[in-house]
């Protein structure tokens, strides 16, 4: 349990009155210092009270004192700087690398605090910690929220930075991949997101102008322009985009594997491709446009978009419906504020170390309203309510990267958790 000791060290989870060590000097930690991760002793920079005396220096835990030894610790310089060593059992005492003794406390583990952590480990409901949840405070939720709103957008930043290296550092390209990646939706972000990589950019930009064209080459590359026509603007497409792939030597990836079960005709990957072609003859300088924006209004303007006629009257080639508008919903478009363009506001903001197009980043994910997924509703059946975007995607950050990872020690709910004393 040497971790238990580590986690009640760094957060003081421990009676403060009568330390002493095992030589019974009395023990007062001013700080327990910094918990360091890599090679050398657990904690740096502590500041501790022994007797009368204040040393500043290194802390080591183990849960046998002899650790040290079976460590290799009293040979390693790394440690002569060690001002105490914890411990659950002192079995031994130890000693530097010039053989001087080192303060040793003994402290062990509340039970408590074991049984709050057995239960966090041995829990079969996400969040495990959800007990508690309506106890907590508006300002512990908040805080702990806002600092995984900043998270969650760190690390999306650093999936854009791996994805730009990959395309030469081409915004514009790279924001155009990510949006078809989000326009499939989750059920077919990955086959957008091949597609959208695999499309010829230039030579999309010299046939900009021709809504027929672009359609071509999207069509073509998704593989919806096989077999036998279905009908005149079918087969019209076909053309073109055999004359086209000559033309550019166009490679269409294999196996994107199109799902349309379950979904709604409106979800087709035909009618977003049909979108995104519509976007991409109409919007010029994209991701410039997108970036200068202010407003989520703006946004939306953006956004607001349908497509050729074609498909106001078509699911897919082989199915004629009533006519009807094709235009982004304003859910659909706020879920692609919310996963395209705040990502790469924040991104961009970063790489171009300006701090307004951060913040405004933030601003609009607290303007739009939260998430509806289950994600959300699981937390909501806990007392824990998103106000709007901004707190719905941090508990998405809360739930892939800490409740799934079961990452309890790590979160701040956890540890409300872990240092309460009564566990129903």
């Amino acid at each position: 349990m040497e971790y238990l000791i580590h986690y009640i060290w760094k957060h003081r989870i421990y009676p403060q009155h009568d330390l002493k060590t095992v030589d019974g000097l009395s023990v007062q930690v001013i700080d327990p210092g910094i918990r360091n991760t890599n090679a050398g002793p657990d904690f740096f920079n502590a500041k501790i009270r022994i007797d009368d005396t204040m040393w500043v220096g290194n802390v080591e835990i183990h849960e046998k004192a002899s650790d040290w030894y079976r460590h290799g610790h009293d040979a390693d310089k790394a440690y002569d700087n060690v001002i105490l060593h914890i411990c659950s059992v002192a079995d031994t005492e130890v000693k530097r690398s010039n053989g001087e003794c080192v303060p040793q406390m003994v402290m062990t583990v509340p039970d408590y605090i074991r049984n709050n952590y057995n239960v966090l480990k041995a829990g079969e409901i996400n969040p495990a910690c959800y007990s508690i949840l309506s106890e907590l405070t508006s300002l512990t939720k908040h805080s702990w929220l806002s600092a995984l709103q900043v998270e969650r957008l760190r690390d999306k930043t650093e999936a854009l930075s791996a994805r730009l290296k990959r395309f030469d550092n081409n915004w514009e390209d790279v924001f155009f991949i990510s949006l078809a990646r989000n326009f499939g939706f989750g059920v077919n972000g990955d086959a957008f997101e091949r597609w959208a990589s695999a499309l010829p950019y230039r030579a999309l930009d010299k046939h900009r102008d021709n809504i027929l064209q672009i359609e071509s080459i999207m069509f073509g590359m998704a593989g919806f322009l096989e077999g036998e026509p279905f009908d005149d603007y079918h087969r019209t497409l076909m053309n073109e985009y055999s004359y086209l792939k000559h033309k550019f030597m166009l490679q269409r990836p294999e196996s994107l594997g199109w799902k349309l079960l379950r979904m709604r005709p409106g979800s087709f990957p035909q009618i977003r491709i049909a979108q995104l072609a519509f976007l991409y003859h109409n919007k010029e300088g994209l991701f410039s446009k997108v970036m200068e924006c202010e407003t989520v209004s703006a946004l939306y303007d953006i956004f607001n978009i349908s497509t050729s006629e074609y498909w106001t009257s078509h699911y897919t080639f082989n199915r004629e419906s009533p006519s009807t508008n094709r235009k982004m919903t304003q859910k659909s478009i706020d879920l692609l504020i919310i996963n395209t363009v705040v990502p790469f506001l924040y991104a961009y903001g970063v790489f171009k170390g300006n701090e307004k197009m951060c913040d405004r980043a933030f601003e609009f994910l607290e303007k739009i309203s939260p998430e509806n997924n289950y994600i959300i509703r699981n937390w909501e059946k806990v007392d824990v309510v998103p106000e709007n975007a901004a707190d719905s995607q941090a508990l998405i950050q809360l739930t892939r990267e800490y409740c799934e990872k079961r990452k309890c020690f790590f979160c701040r709910f956890g540890y409300e958790f872990m240092k309460r004393k009564v566990v129903e």
